[in-house]
């Protein structure tokens, strides 16, 4: 019985108000909001967050295979998902698959997954991540929205099972981005939607339905994971299903999240899933994949450790339209009066995986005192050379003093630099992120978190860093 054995989900915490967008440009209008990856988070830094929201206990967490579909990943050439194994800490002899360049490349990760599974392997990590960017003042830069999802695929304590799939592939040239393309670029919407997504979709859902003996009424919750949350409604009815049958695209909460929308919808579909539940999640790219899952009496016991419904709470929705394209480099600013960040060492890197990724510090086995960075001799009790790996990043931690810098230059001032203190011992100097200016306090408690560090000479640097509990 293969199928769902974790999900979790990554929203953003700032989020841009659809008006202010409008209101930029001298236009009226503009219901909702959208999430917003920080300037420091990027599709990769995402999928790492949506997997440990996965992880929804403390006991061990690791793959035997790592997916990690985006249409935006840091690189064109170099794979992401063995970079999202290391933050993950998870085992190095395992496989790793990046699936790219189609909205649909998330339903094909999973379909991989499940098969990965069917041929022996025992837990398959998919996750799914997108930052697609609209044109200033374009219809594309309101709809889209940031957003991550990640699911574990195997046979034991299965919460839902995947019970059957059906693809249609055609190719159709209605939204689209070139090598040499920074915005999302599309034909006339009705093309796309009329000759594109309205037929395919129908295909597909049709196909699943009839294969399995299903009636739309069978169906507890439908997914149509389309170009605007109006077409997916209009279709579904098409279909035969209910509005009650239908899962909200949640378009003016956080936009249409690309890659990861019908995942993450899928995530909130779980979330309030009872056993025996069916429910038909259906992508849109070139084609269609639609998946049938089943869900087990294991849902009752599981949650993950934030989940979809308490992100879309947990927010900052004041963010302003100047900082929202800072954050996207589509505002030039004037840099800042200091040398320029030389590009990192490659080797350096290697090396210190452990410490830059995975978040590793060392522990005194004579004193049991732990350290981050690691070191060779013990500040406390003087032993030299008796320290094992001591992992930091899974450790509460409290603000122990704090300073915000106005005067470095940053996309979002100020910067603001931490000590903090983590429960079993060991101290750390980092930056804090997603906070609420006026809310910081000594004491307060933070959680790691994973984040693109910055780029220099195409090469992307990732690390840890702290934010307030959400």
């Amino acid at each position: 019985m293969v199928g769902i054995t974790g999900y979790g989900a990554y929203i953003p915490f700032s989020r841009l108000k659809k008006k202010v967008i409008a209101e930029a440009y001298g236009e009226k209008g503009g219901s909702g909001e959208k999430a917003v990856a920080n300037h420091d988070e990027d599709s990769l830094s995402m999928a790492v967050e949506a997997a440990i929201d996965a992880k929804a206990d403390a006991g061990n967490f690791n793959a035997d295979v790592v997916f990690f579909a985006s249409t935006t990943p840091p690189y064109k050439e170099k794979q992401s998902s063995a970079i999202i194994r290391s933050a993950l800490d998870f085992k190095r002899n395992i496989r790793s698959t990046d699936v790219t360049d189609s909205l649909r490349a998330a339903s094909g990760a999973l379909l991989s997954a499940a098969d990965a599974v069917k041929s022996g392997e025992k837990s398959v990590l998919v996750t799914a991540s997108d930052t697609r960017v609209g044109g200033a003042q374009g219809g594309f830069e309101s709809l889209l929205g940031d957003g991550a999802a990640a699911f574990l695929i195997g046979t034991e304590n299965v919460l839902a099972t995947i019970e059957d799939s059906k693809s249609i592939t055609v190719d159709i040239t209605d939204q689209w981005r070139s090598s040499a393309d920074d915005f999302l670029k599309s034909w006339e919407e009705r093309f796309g939607v009329e000759s594109g997504y309205n037929q395919l979709v129908s295909d597909a859902v049709h196909d699943l339905l009839t294969s399995n003996d299903l009636q739309t009424t069978d169906i507890s919750k439908v997914i149509l994971a389309g170009p605007k949350e109006r077409y997916q409604k209009k279709l579904a009815a098409t279909l035969g299903f209910s509005d009650d049958q239908v899962v909200s695209g949640h378009e003016n909460r956080i936009g249409h999240c690309s890659t990861a929308q019908a995942p993450m919808l899928l995530v909130d579909c779980l979330e309030e899933a009872h056993p025996g539940d069916l429910i038909v999640m259906a992508t849109y790219g070139s084609g269609s994949d639609a998946m049938l899952f089943k869900v087990t009496e294991n849902i009752r016991s599981y949650a993950p450790r934030m989940g979809f419904a308490k992100q879309l709470q947990s927010k900052r929705d004041n963010l302003p339209y100047t900082t929202y394209l800072k954050w996207k480099n589509m505002l030039p600013t004037e840099a800042g009066r200091r040398p320029e960040i030389p590009q990192p060492s490659a080797p350096a890197m290697y090396r210190h995986q452990e410490q830059n990724l995975e978040g590793y510090g060392s522990v005194c086995t004579s004193c049991e005192t732990p350290f981050f960075p690691k070191q060779h001799v013990c500040a406390e009790c003087g032993a030299i050379q008796q320290m094992e790996p001591y992992k930091f990043t899974d450790k509460k931690g409290k603000v122990v003093t704090y300073t915000s810098d106005y005067l470095a230059v940053s996309p979002d001032p100020p910067s603001t630099f931490n000590v903090i203190d983590f429960e079993g011992g060991g101290r750390m100097i980092c930056e804090m992120v997603d906070y609420h200016l006026d809310q910081l306090a000594v004491g307060m408690e933070v959680e790691m978190t994973f984040r693109h560090l910055y780029e220099a000479g195409s090469i992307h640097n990732y690390t840890w860093k702290v934010r307030p509990k959400r």
